[in-house]
């Protein structure tokens, strides 16, 4: 099988779409090494380090009107590819009558609730979601949660939608940090936007600190319409961090702290657990974390938990053992077969 994969994430440095398409790109080409997987994008990205080599480069845009209509264009690149299937990762599809293509939706979250983008993001995220579902021959979410989101809002058909875990890249693992180490801090990571449930964190944090002087560090790229943090003792805002100076920061951890209100999977949860930082999370989490998290939603109960993970080190080494024995379960390699199969469902259904 030859395998097109729209690769526009990979030209982000860091974040959870550029990790999601480079770690499936190559745990496909790994776990399939007779078949060819080509990333192909408008944008300039660079191969996944380490890949192998029925992992290619492909074509991108060659005329000013091919980059303009990149989606609708790409036919002509693919067909140079001879490609038997494209795959969309980042909610994305190209409308292409010949071949058959399969979406990841990674979340509804533009559906969920108005105060979380603003109308016009709304809208520019949600036109092409809504024409690109019934472009793609299969739908791919990561989590059950989703899927049963997608059917029911979009009234899909249960048999068209599958739910593939992500995972952590191998990458994650306990690793003590050289400088953040000296002094306990809990730990955000994520993109600073409404729906993260940064101000609880905060409140909870500032309520902690009373009693315990411990530090708050947030790493991540804060979104437009996100306001600036203001600076106050104990809050470290470390902006967008390295991928490889995450270990570290999540292994350093006296807990990773995770509000948020919604998520379609979590994966900075996982990243956490992998590195053996316990987890207190809101229950949007849940399907990923199952009974490995503190959950914790409201300010008040963040807080109880964060008390929790400084007077009680006992209970802290439970949940720090849980963490690592739930990300265990997770695996690149799992999500690349289980993708595989979807790749075959696609194809059949697009011959019958």
């Amino acid at each position: 099988m030859r395998v097109a994969i729209e690769a526009a994430p990979l030209s982000l440095t860091s974040g959870g779409l550029a990790r999601y398409t480079s770690e499936l790109g190559l745990a496909l080409a790994r776990c399939f090494p007779d078949d060819e997987f080509f990333l192909i994008s408008d944008q300039p990205f660079h191969r996944p380090e380490g890949a192998p080599a029925n992992l290619k480069q492909g074509g991108g845009p060659r005329t000013p009107m091919e980059r303009r209509w990149w989606l609708w264009g790409i036919d002509r690149e693919l067909s140079r590819l001879h490609a038997d299937l494209v795959h969309g990762p980042d909610f994305a599809v190209p409308y292409l009558p010949r071949l058959p293509s399969v979406l990841t939706l990674h979340d509804l979250s533009p559906w969920m609730d108005e105060r979380w983008h603003h109308a016009a993001d709304r809208v520019r995220r949600r036109t092409p979601v809504l024409l690109e579902l019934g472009i793609a021959t299969m739908l791919i979410t990561p989590s059950e949660a989703v899927r049963k989101q997608a059917i029911e809002r979009f009234r899909l058909r249960p048999d068209r939608i599958v739910a593939i875990p992500e995972a952590a890249a191998p990458w994650f693992k306990w690793d003590r940090p050289p400088g953040l180490s000296s002094s306990p801090y809990f730990l955000f990571v994520g993109t600073l936007e409404p729906r993260k449930n940064l101000p609880a964190l905060l409140d909870a944090w500032r309520h902690v600190r009373r009693r315990h002087p411990i530090d708050l560090v947030i790493a991540g790229r804060r979104r437009p319409d996100f306001g600036p943090l203001a600076e106050e003792p104990g809050l470290r805002l470390l902006g967008e961090v390295p991928d490889q100076d995450l270990p570290a920061l999540y292994s350093g951890a006296l807990a990773f702290v995770y509000p948020s209100l919604y998520e379609g999977f979590g994966l900075p949860v996982l990243e956490a657990m992998q590195c053996g930082a316990p987890v207190i999370a809101s229950p949007a989490v849940a399907e990923l974390a199952g009974d490995a998290a503190i959950y914790a939603g409201t300010s008040e109960e963040l807080a109880h938990a964060m008390h929790q993970a400084i007077e009680r080190p006992e209970w802290l080494a439970d949940f720090r053992a849980r963490s690592l024995s739930r990300a265990r379960l997770f695996s690149w390699d799992r999500t690349a077969r289980l993708t595989h199969e979807v790749y075959q469902e696609a194809r059949k259904r697009f011959a019958a």
